[in-house]
Formats: structure tokens, C-alpha cells, sequence
């Protein structure tokens, strides 16, 4: 017996608005399979829309940030919140964006022990700071960041990054969302080819 995706009951695909089926139809083509995380939250549509939305305003929006540095800071504070399903499904992405089968793992436990770039471990910095103890960011943690090269717009992005998966690391929990069998090789063994 599969277990449970979700403590919440999840639609079929079939049953979705046109809208989500179309969009996770997409996802589903691109990555071989579902993840999770749509069938879970198009328990409520109109909030899925919203999410997605929102993320995709994030993540894919032109940064002084790489992709691979977004996931980053989605892997770090994933970690510090506990999410098994974020650290698995954008440690995957993670892997597989910076071709590096242990970054990951390392970010997610303590990225100033990882491979990172000194850069990069500055913007975690920022990131887990206003993850655990938001109210104690100042000027200094800017300044730091500037330091490092970053704009005021990159370190919108470093926050916007770390509330929005704060958000989605607490549904995640409330939902008891199980990861994807299939994030788990990804970008640690090849890709075996589609069929």
C-alpha cells in the first residue's frame, strides 16, 4: 500500500479546474512525474493558484541571483524549519542545478561546512537569520550582504524567498506532505532515459 500524500483529502487530476490540470500536466511532461505539492495543495484551488503563482514570481523572475543560489536559501531554510518535503524536492533541484550530487545535503544540515562559495554562505547567513530570529535584522546584515556584491533588490529576493518557503514549509508540516520517491536520485545517479 502507497502511503499518504497528504492528511488532507487530494482531488484527482481529472476533477482539477482546466486551469491546475493544464499547469501540472506541464510539470508532470517536464519532470516525468507529479509532484507531490500540486496534488496536495489543489485541495484548495484557489489557494494552489496563489502559491504557484507567487512562487514562480520568485523563482523565476531575472536575479542577481542564479537559480541554483535561490534553491540554495529554499534547501537552507527548509533545514532550520524542519521540512522533509522541501529538502528533498528542491534539494533535488538543487543537485541538479549546480551539478553537484553533495551540496544539498550539506546546505541543508550547515552550509557554512559546505561547498558554497563564501558569497553564497553570506547570503545564507542572511537567509537563516531572518528565518529563526527575524526581528534581530539590521543594517549590519545589509551591509554585509553589500559587501558580498549583493543588491538591496537581491536581498528583497534573499527574504521574499526565505517568508514565501516559510510558508510553504508550515503547510507542508500541516499537510504531513510525503516527498516524491523519484526526488531522492535525482542528481546524484544519470537520468535514465525516457521511454
Amino acid at each position: 500500500m502507497t502511503p499518504p500524500i497528504s492528511r488532507f483529502p487530494v482531488p484527482d487530476l481529472a476533477d482539477l479546474p482546466e486551469d491546475l490540470r493544464t499547469r501540472i500536466l506541464a510539470v508532470q511532461e517536464k519532470a516525468g512525474f507529479v509532484p507531490n505539492v500540486f496534488l496536495a495543495l489543489a485541495h484548495r484551488p484557489d489557494e494552489c493558484r496563489a502559491f504557484f503563482d507567487y512562487h514562480d514570481a520568485l523563482m523565476l523572475r531575472p536575479s542577481g541571483l542564479s537559480k541554483g543560489e535561490k534553491e540554495m536559501i529554499v534547501v537552507a531554510t527548509s533545514g532550520a524549519n524542519r521540512c522533509l518535503y522541501c529538502v528533498v524536492a528542491h534539494g533535488a533541484i538543487l543537485r541538479i542545478l549546480e551539478k553537484n550530487p553533495l551540496i544539498a545535503d550539506q546546505i541543508a544540515i550547515d552550509h557554512r561546512k559546505s561547498d558554497a562559495t563564501p558569497r553564497q554562505k553570506a547570503m545564507l547567513d542572511m537567509a537563516l537569520r531572518l528565518c529563526r530570529e527575524p526581528d534581530a535584522v539590521d543594517e549590519t546584515d545589509f551591509a554585509r550582504l553589500h559587501e558580498h556584491g549583493f543588491s538591496d533588490e537581491d536581498i528583497w529576493d534573499i527574504g521574499a524567498i526565505t517568508a514565501f518557503f516559510g510558508l510553504s514549509n508550515r503547510m507542508a508540516h500541516l499537510l504531513a506532505m510525503r516527498p516524491n520517491d523519484e526526488f531522492f536520485p535525482m542528481g546524484r545517479v544519470p537520468r535514465a532515459p525516457r521511454p
